[in-house]
């Protein structure tokens, strides 16, 4: 294939099978731990899932909304400094979220988001990320879903809805926009949260079974510190979690996300021309995905903030 233009003026040589594109909210997080003041740093869902695979060495882009002000400009630094390529609609300020730790490393939130996503334009990539908050709130969901469905014939698309119950006053419309998120993945992972949340009393492995028959090759499950679950037509896969000193969780899930997709690439599955070849993956190479992203996930809760390793750190463990 010859050297094309990506859609953002440059020229890539063919499709950028390595090239990851994730859609979502960047933000800044207010962190208040016990006996210590509120401290700010950049974070949010996507912006951590384009944080990790830039760590891991992967060229990765986000599409994303930020103040012209100085967090959107901090953020914007802290993408830059992991290899992210950050392209940014306007918004009247950069967005904030609140956590509160509890003494077990957890946290919960309060928002002051703004999502849209205007004067962007995507670039060709092998495989799209979308999830959490920027796949559910209005006027920039929409926004997702058109830019999702547009490069799905090129791109494997995967999806994390990492849910946020303060944000969504509709539960039910939030739960059946999930469920067209999932049908229209190639990938999706959840926390046994998530599954709390969207199905409550269900098994979350029951879930991810009837969530596979929509559409998905792998829907994979997160557990914490009881590991991870990946489900398929090739049947069923568990992971243990390292055992790890918990500072916090935040960015956890994030990271796992991130190095599942970084997993995707290493083993060949770089875009839409590997879909046949997901859907037919075995048990040895999800688990290997889950070891990899188990692993990467506990670097990060060993640390405070969204802080994800780069690849050295997780072959060092």
């Amino acid at each position: 294939m010859g050297r094309q233009a990506d859609g953002t003026g440059e020229v890539a040589e063919g499709l950028v099978h390595a090239r990851v594109l994730v859609i979502g909210e960047a933000l800044v997080d207010i962190v208040q731990r016990d006996g210590i003041g509120a401290q700010e740093s950049p974070g949010g869902s996507s912006a951590n899932v384009a944080l990790t695979l830039g760590r891991l060495g992967r060229p990765s882009i986000l599409l994303t909304a930020l103040g012209d002000d100085e967090r959107g400009d901090r953020i914007r630094a802290w993408l830059d400094a992991s290899g992210v390529r950050v392209l940014a609609g306007p918004l009247e300020r950069t967005s904030t979220a609140s956590a509160v730790l509890s003494a077990d490393g957890s946290a919960s939130y309060e928002f002051d988001l703004h999502w849209r996503l205007d004067a962007v334009h995507p670039p060709r990539a092998g495989i799209v990320h979308s999830g959490s908050l920027a796949a559910l709130l209005e006027p920039g969901a929409s926004q997702v879903r058109g830019i999702v469905t547009a490069m799905r014939p090129e791109a494997l698309v995967t999806y994390d809805p990492n849910i946020r119950p303060a944000l969504l006053p509709d539960p039910q419309a939030a739960r059946q926009a999930v469920l067209a998120a999932v049908a229209s993945a190639d990938l999706v992972k959840a926390s046994d949260e998530d599954m709390s949340w969207l199905h409550p009393g269900e098994d979350p492995v029951e879930v991810a079974r009837r969530w596979l028959a929509t559409g998905p090759a792998v829907v994979v499950i997160t557990r914490g510190a009881q590991g991870a679950v990946a489900v398929s037509r090739s049947g069923e896969v568990r992971v243990a979690a390292p055992t790890t000193a918990v500072v916090d969780t935040v960015g956890a899930g994030d990271s796992f996300m991130g190095a599942l997709i970084d997993g995707l690439i290493d083993t060949g599955l770089a875009d839409a021309s590997a879909r046949e070849a997901l859907h037919g993956v075995d048990g040895a190479t999800l688990e290997a995905l889950l070891q990899f992203a188990v692993a990467t996930a506990a670097v990060t809760v060993s640390r405070p903030g969204a802080d994800p390793p780069r690849r050295a750190e997780i072959m060092a463990l």
